[in-house]
């Protein structure tokens, strides 16, 4: 009788909390549906709830030489390349420094890391636009690149930070008492100790260059033509289903490297970040 009690008292509760995930969940997957069916519906009018046909029409449209959807992807990608290398390159010795150094205003240098994402994108992409167009940058990839980075560092050095902080600096002191130099110390000791948050910065910095647009707009248009570019004006065309496909094909990777930074980034090294 009691137990039967227990489950009736409990019983708006449990419905409460099935009722907030699921409406969670209708938040998450909603969307993602809409875009499947989207991406492969070949007719699809109001008031139907679903399409009348399904196909791959519009797929072939996509990855044919007109729908420019390969090329766009193979610029997205050289991009996001060489912003992850720009990015690492000031990142790896910027987080040694501040994970390893005594700065005197080491909070403040990381606060200043952050300015890119505290002030709004749209007048600052406005100006930057301006002045590359000004010095030839404008609709140039090395353009796109510097306007990608400024906001990968971000990523970049809070991580590399955290992932240099992670190590023990009793084991660079045990090199070091065997007679290994600061760089030899650095390149077999510190640096394959952190290149697991090194690696999930990189991936951070990737997907964030994958997926930007509004600098690559202001900044590549008309030269630089990347997927987010293609699904921008595929949608604001109407054309929902080759802005549906590029979304996926923007998902995938963005699913697939996440799932790889589950695995590199450690409680350890997200424990340090900031710090």
């Amino acid at each position: 009788m009691n137990g039967a009690t227990f489950s009736l008292r409990r019983w708006p509760q449990l419905l409460g909390i099935a009722v907030v995930l699921g409406l969670v969940a209708f938040a998450i997957f909603g969307p993602l549906a809409n875009l499947f069916l989207w991406a492969f519906a070949e007719k699809w009018y109001f008031p139907n709830k679903i399409p009348q046909e399904f196909g791959l029409k519009f797929w072939a449209q996509v990855f044919s030489p007109r729908g420019n959807a390969l090329g766009s992807l193979g610029t997205s990608v050289w991009i996001a390349v060489l912003t992850v290398v720009l990015s690492l390159a000031v990142a790896i010795p910027a987080g040694y420094a501040l994970a390893r150094l005594r700065l005197r205003w080491r909070g403040l240098i990381l606060l200043a890391f952050l300015l890119p994402q505290a002030v709004p994108n749209l007048p600052v992409y406005v100006n930057i636009a301006r002045v590359f167009y000004e010095v030839g940058l404008n609709g140039t990839i090395l353009g796109v690149v510097l306007v990608h980075a400024s906001h990968g560092l971000v990523l970049a050095v809070w991580i590399a930070s955290a992932a240099f902080a992670s190590v023990e600096p009793s084991l660079e002191e045990a090199a070091r008492n065997m007679g290994a130099s600061p760089w030899t110390c650095f390149r077999t000791v510190t640096l394959p100790l952190a290149a697991p948050g090194l690696i999930a910065s990189a991936i951070f910095v990737f997907l964030e260059s994958l997926d930007e647009f509004t600098g690559t707009y202001f900044v590549g248009v008309p030269d630089v033509t990347t997927l987010p570019l293609l699904m921008f004006n595929a949608s604001m065309g109407g054309n929902y289903q080759i802005a549906s496909i590029t979304a996926l094909l923007l998902l995938i990777p963005s699913i697939g490297f996440m799932l790889v930074v589950e695995r590199f980034l450690k409680a350890d090294v997200l424990a340090m970040v900031g710090r």
